[in-house]
Formats: C-alpha cells, sequence, structure tokens
C-alpha cells in the first residue's frame, strides 16, 4: 500500500527522516498530540482510538463501512482517522502520540524503530510478492534482470521495493554496484520513465499497474520468489499494552472487511478509484494482486523483517542495526 498515482505526492516515500517528514513530525507535535498525551503515555482507560490511515487498503474501507466504529462505541469508545500521505509520516505520528494505530509497508518500521520509535507490530496481511516489480518500456531491450548491469533503476530510497530490487539483483548474480540506483519519488519515477531517462522501475501497486495500463510498461520480474511484500498492523506500545481488547476488536473488523474484499474485488476497486483519482480498470488489476486477511504477527514474519532490516543496515539506510523483534509484546523494547 502507501500508493497513488493521480495524487502522487500523497503516498511518498518510505526513507524515515526526509524533509517532509520533519514536517510533518512538526506539524503532527503541533496540532493533537496534546489532546490526548495522558492516554498515550499510560494507554489506560482509553475512551478513543485515533487510527492513522493512507487512501489505499483495507483501513479506507474500514472506515467507509463504519463498522469498527459502532462496535467500539456500544463500549463507549470512539474512533478518530487520521490521514497521512505515508507510511513514515503516520509511524511518526505514533511516535509524536497523535495516533495509537496505523497501518505501513514492510520497510517504514524498521526506519521508525531504528530512529527509536516505541513501536509494536500487532499483525499483517499475507505476503503479497506479485504487487511489487521491475518493469521497463515496452520497447526496452531489457527481458531480464541481469541485464540490468550497469542501467539507471528508479526506485524509491529505503522502501519495500529497495529491497526487491536487492534481491533479484543477487538471485540474477549481480551485486549492488552493477547497477545505478536513481533514488525517486513515485511521482518523479514515473515522470523521469516516461522521458526514458532511467532504465528500469522498481515500483509497487497501483502506481504499478498503472505504468501497465496507462504506460504499457514490461514486467521483467516481480516478488515471486523473491520477497514477502506484507503489509503491517502497528500500534503505539502503551496503547497496545493496556488495550487488547481494543486491538482485538480492530484486528476481527480488518479481517471482516478483508473477507468481503475478497469475494467482491470489482467493489473495492470502484470504492478506491473514488478515493485515489485512479481509473477502476487499473484497480481492478491492483486488487487482483493484494493479498487478504489479517493474522497476528508472528516469529515467522518478525524473523523475515529482520532480514530486510540487515539488509538495509549493511548498505548503510539505518544507523545502526536493530532487532526487529523487539518491537513487539512478547519481547522488552
Amino acid at each position: 500500500m502507501n500508493h497513488f498515482l493521480v495524487l502522487p505526492h500523497r503516498v511518498g516515500s518510505f526513507v524515515f527522516g526526509t524533509c517532509a517528514l520533519l514536517v510533518a513530525a512538526a506539524m503532527l507535535m503541533q496540532s493533537g498530540a496534546s489532546a490526548n498525551a495522558a492516554a498515550s503515555a499510560d494507554g489506560a482507560a482509553a475512551k478513543e482510538l485515533r487510527i492513522g490511515y493512507q487512501k489505499y487498503g483495507t483501513l479506507i474501507i474500514l472506515k467507509a463501512r463504519g463498522t469498527l466504529d459502532r462496535r467500539l462505541a456500544a463500549k463507549g469508545i470512539s474512533v478518530k482517522w487520521t490521514e497521512f500521505p505515508a507510511g513514515p509520516q503516520l509511524l511518526e505520528g505514533l511516535n509524536v502520540g497523535s495516533i495509537d494505530f496505523g497501518t505501513v509497508g514492510e520497510a517504514p518500521p524498521i526506519f521508525a524503530q531504528a530512529a527509536g520509535a516505541d513501536i509494536v507490530y500487532v499483525g499483517n496481511e499475507p505476503p503479497s510478492p506479485h504487487s511489487e516489480a521491475i518493469v521497463v518500456r515496452a520497447d526496452s531491450p531489457i527481458h531480464t534482470v541481469a541485464e540490468l548491469k550497469g542501467k539507471r533503476v528508479a526506485l524509491n530510497k529505503g522502501s519495500n521495493v529497495h529491497y526487491l530490487l536487492l534481491q533479484l539483483i543477487a538471485k540474477a548474480g549481480l551485486q549492488y554496484g552493477d547497477i545505478t540506483p536513481v533514488y525517486l519519488a513515485p511521482a518523479d519515477a514515473r515522470a523521469a520513465f516516461e522521458r526514458g531517462s532511467v532504465d528500469a522501475w522498481a515500483i509497487w501497486d497501483p502506481f504499478l499497474a498503472a505504468a501497465q495500463q496507462q504506460l504499457h510498461a514490461r514486467v521483467v520480474a516481480d516478488g515471486q520468489d523473491a520477497v514477502s511484500n506484507r503489509q503491517f498492523y502497528l500500534a503505539s506500545r502503551a496503547y497496545a499494552a493496556a488495550n487488547p481488547e481494543v486491538i482485538k476488536a480492530v484486528s476481527e473488523e480488518l479481517d471482516a472487511v478483508d473477507a468481503w474484499g475478497k469475494q467482491n474485488p470489482q467493489e473495492v476497486a470502484r470504492f478506491l478509484s473514488a478515493e485515489t483519482g485512479l481509473d477502476a480498470q487499473t484497480l481492478e488489476l491492483a486488487v487482483t494482486r493484494y493479498a487478504y486477511g489479517v493474522t497476528p504477527i508472528n516469529v515467522a514474519v518478525i524473523s523475515d523483517q529482520q532480514h530486510i532490516a540487515d539488509a538495509f543496515f549493511d548498505l548503510k539506510l539505518i544507523p545502526q542495526p536493530i532487532r526487529v523483534a523487539s518491537a513487539t509484546l512478547w519481547a522488552k523494547p
């Protein structure tokens, strides 16, 4: 997730620490963080659940259907929904106490944890490896990952596709230094891709689907047999520890929305079209690659996240090694 096309600036990069992120953090701390500071600090007697969402994925559908709001209202708990432009800003919201719960892809939690955010993984969607890929223009002579040697590849630095690129070039027998990475946010990457100033683009849905439908981009390789590409649900440690029944209710309602979405992909596409500005045909393609079904976080998934964190540290994308398992309720931070 964390994606759009028509309003690309609203989806953004996953690089924790950009200027936009710092501005967003300052705004968050100035507006709304103090309103629930006491409740966030100890997580006790929560009467409000503050959820951060983006304009793609299960949370926004849950918001629209209203089932969680009604369920928690019966327990005297209100739900406040706050939209974020991208995963890093959302996790910074968790870190400064502006929200209690949200969803992002694989990479943002690693950068957040490396920056000292006290967050915990509480659930995840199943792997969705076909939802991200390396693409080239239709007339490109490149047909294999090995042929990217010496080529310019656009990608969002520190994002899920950064890890995808690492894995795919390793499988092809290349080193990272064999390619020339061009670090661009999705909107700029698409422009560079269209005008031919990069040879390939590593990108995720629905940007990927839009490139295929609108630009006739050709997939060289996707994440199959290379990466998991999961979506994660995270909470502030204090809130999750003090309100397990609320977290459980959110997970159950997300699972119910996923079950509905799996059976009604065209309706999901039509709904998301109205939210994102992308055409329904593009979103229908993206939705077919989405993985449905929320599960509690487990040791195997955390182990997969650790591999990504280690790879990012090896590339010096994060300043120090981290232990991903410490960002769980079963381990000390």
